[in-house]
């Protein structure tokens, strides 16, 4: 699944191509993705103007502005677990799994594709941060509200492993099942330990860690494991530097133990014995 850094990598790769761009046409090819895709967003989408493109947790919106009703809209979509966004030259054949066209007065188009469907389209108005998809969500990694003070209290009686407490949404957004595994090894702290037992330090370092592992692979494009590939077509290098993550067996490259798998709340778990406490 796109996880934050691929859904940020998205989201910087299409700015420059959509924003301030006229949407000459909205081609519906598949309405039956996560949730069925109305087609009156087809006529809404036609003459609109796209004023910013932005992220909040693994959603993209991308602001718009209808000149001919003087109104404001915000498209929000997810990109599900196998969906990606493509810039393309509007004349590009689709394939098999192409479901949606944003026709840009520039002669672009914006393209979606996604095999599995599992990916969202939704158009609202109003503020979109009120949705019910993005309403409850907790504070971004990367920004400053997300600190060793706020994870420390919000952890305080709570049983839940480390790992999928750090993967809650409402707990805080975007820290998926790879970048979970990372940051938890960067920090040296074992994924099965219960949040409510970690003490202040290894609060502070996890919370570390997860900043460093998003913006490392922000600034290399994401990972590719599957099926995830940039704006442009091309795949994320994040796998690269991956110390555990789908290494079970392999030689952890600190220690030299090796790498562990097990099953955590119906996920992957990968960690080194010896370098996580």
């Amino acid at each position: 699944m796109p996880e934050l850094p691929e859904v940020e990598t998205t989201c910087r790769g299409i700015a420059p191509h959509v924003c301030a761009r006229r949407i000459e046409d909205f081609l519906l090819h598949e309405t039956r993705l996560r949730w069925p895709v109305s087609r009156t967003v087809v006529p809404q989408l036609r003459g609109a103007v796209i004023k910013s493109v932005r992220r909040r947790a693994k959603y993209l919106l991308l602001d718009i502005e209808r000149t001919d009703a003087d109104s404001h809209a915000t498209l929000i979509l997810h990109l599900g677990m196998s969906g990606n966004l493509r810039v393309l030259p509007r004349a590009t054949p689709r394939l098999k799994h192409d479901h949606f066209d944003l026709l840009l007065d520039s002669g672009i188009t914006l393209r979606f594709n996604d095999p599995r469907r599992f990916g969202s389209l939704h158009l609202v108005s109003g503020d979109p941060n009120q949705h019910p998809l993005l309403a409850a969500l907790g504070p971004e990694p990367l920004n400053d509200a997300f600190d060793a003070e706020y994870l420390w209290h919000r952890s305080r009686a709570r049983r839940v492993a480390v790992k999928p407490f750090l993967m809650n949404g409402h707990v805080v957004v975007g820290v998926g099942n790879i970048y979970a595994s990372e940051a938890l090894f960067r920090a040296g702290v074992r994924p099965g330990r219960q949040a409510r037992h970690l003490k202040r330090d290894e609060i502070a370092r996890i919370v570390a860690a997860i900043k460093q592992v998003l913006a490392m692979a922000i600034k290399v494009g994401g990972t590719t494991l599957r099926d995830y590939v940039g704006a442009d077509g091309t795949p994320g290098y994040f796998k690269q530097k991956l110390f555990v993550y789908e290494r079970t067996g392999e030689p952890c490259r600190k220690c030299g133990e090796a790498i562990r798998h097990r099953v955590q709340a119906q996920r992957s778990t990968y960690w080194c014995h010896a370098c996580q406490r």
